[in-house]
């Protein structure tokens, strides 16, 4: 890997303009962290840190000057700003030490070195600095290895990984997000300090861990930063529900024996064909509910009767509890509620009504589900594989065939509430709903066409009928 950057500095412009204006001020001037890390990687990234040596915020409002930018964001307490240019974001910091109260993960901030700022962060790959001035222009600054650390694939701490979770107990997620992210290993003694100081991430914000737990599960691998967590007992803190999968059998002729690691491998797959973070959360909620539906039946084995159901249930309370979008809700409880649902459908006995029904609980989300579906096939037998996979193509081809037919997918009564209250002289009442109900499931049971006018037709029926 390059250790000298000259040539790419004076290429991008932006780089270049500061350059020449710590020269000009006589400030020494470095870019930092995840940027040149990224670099050396080929990784593209659409933010960049620049650590001064001095009054970064200054630096920053003369920067910004010459690139005809006004609107700066200062953040005096932290020595910091921010600003936006050609769709990338600057964030300049003043060198700075910190020290840690116990109770807070936040840091208390002085005025520092060059080398006390590079201590404080927190993997070795993320100390790599790259001179903004003259006399050692371009140069890369490598004081903790991490060029090594970059080539060896490995998270490393700067410090002892025990100091460095302890003065903030974010960075142990944040180790294991690095590593799903980058298929990185982490280093043997991280796993250790992570398991002896996880306790300490109770002083960490719900928001700040749901954001990297996230992070983690939007990575290419997601099953690499579960798995750490999960073998360091930091997901018992995070995220009991999970945790509490680990050991829960399921019949020896069927999956994995573990759920957990049935989970991982179904979050895997997921991840494999689709980027939707929410699909992939949907995957790791799927079979929820299966340790509180544990039962053991003589001749058949593990049995979690109900465990879709009752899992759809928990998602609303696991939402709250991590602070999740509630506009997400209602797409994760389908997907869990319906997730056996289209391997049912495969006899050749199955009714076009039970096909209709399917159709329209699924709604929108159906693509989402069968793909649902297919990664929770992880059998190591190719024949079982490939026969659940046809089973679900058989699914999809009745599903079509009836789709086609009844333009079901966004199905709703076509005869809305408000005119059945008026024809039928009624009130907002339960007896408005039923009405409505028995309107679609003569829909769905094929008994009338979907349209209004067969909709209408059957409703004045159903009056003469309750008269």
């Amino acid at each position: 890997m390059n250790k000298n950057f000259a040539k790419y500095i004076n290429s991008v412009t932006y780089l270049k303009t500061m350059s020449e204006i710590a020269d000009r001020e006589n400030i020494e001037v470095f870019i930092v962290g995840g940027y040149v890390r990224d670099l050396l990687l080929k990784r593209k990234r659409v933010d960049i840190d620049i650590l001064v040596i001095g009054d970064g915020p200054n630096f920053a409002r003369k920067v910004a000057g010459s690139f005809g930018i006004d609107d700066v964001n200062i953040f005096t307490n932290f020595g910091t700003a921010h600003f936006k240019f050609n769709n990338i974001d600057f964030e300049f910091v003043g060198a700075r030490k910190e020290s840690y109260d116990r109770n807070s993960r936040k840091p208390n901030v002085n005025l520092g070195s060059f080398e006390d700022d590079i201590n404080r962060r927190d993997f070795t790959i993320n100390t790599l600095a790259i001179s903004l001035n003259s006399e050692n222009f371009g140069d890369l600054i490598d004081k903790f290895n991490g060029l090594e650390d970059l080539e060896n694939q490995i998270i490393k701490t700067p410090l002892d990984p025990r100091k460095t979770f302890d003065d903030d107990p974010l960075r142990i997620l944040r180790a294991f997000r690095f590593a799903a992210q980058l298929n990185f290993q982490v280093d043997d003694k991280i796993p250790e300090a992570a398991a002896e100081m996880r306790e300490r991430l109770k002083i960490v914000s719900q928001e700040r861990i749901t954001d990297e737990f996230l992070k983690i599960l939007k990575s290419p691998k997601p099953s690499i930063g579960l798995k750490l967590l999960y073998n360091t007992k930091v997901m018992e803190i995070i995220f009991p529900e999970i945790a509490n999968l680990g050991g829960v059998e399921q019949r020896k002729d069927y999956h994995h024996k573990d759920v957990f690691i049935h989970t991982c491998q179904v979050v895997d797959n997921v991840a494999n064909v689709s980027d939707d973070v929410w699909l992939r959360f949907a995957a790791l909620m799927h079979d929820i509910a299966k340790p509180k539906t544990k039962q053991f039946i003589d001749g058949i084995g593990w049995t979690f009767h109900g465990h879709e159901e009752l899992g759809a249930r928990m998602i609303k309370s696991i939402f709250k509890k991590l602070k999740l979008p509630f506009s997400k809700l209602n797409y994760v409880e389908i997907l869990v509620r319906l997730h056996l649902r289209p391997i049912a459908l495969v006899s050749e006995n199955v009714t076009d009504s039970a096909i209709r029904r399917f159709i329209v609980s699924a709604g929108d989300n159906l693509d989402d589900l069968i793909t649902l579906c297919r990664a929770d096939i992880t059998s190591k037998n190719p024949e079982k594989v490939a026969q659940y996979l046809s089973n679900y193509d058989i699914v999809m081809e009745k599903v079509k065939d009836v789709e086609e037919r009844d333009k079901l997918r966004a199905f709703q009564s076509p005869v809305k509430g408000d005119e059945i209250m008026k024809v039928f002289n009624l009130k907002p009442s339960r007896k408005v709903g039923e009405i409505k109900r028995a309107i679609e499931d003569a829909i769905l049971d094929g008994k009338i066409e979907n349209n209004y006018e067969a909709a209408y037709k059957f409703m004045l029926a159903l009056k003469k009928h309750l008269k």
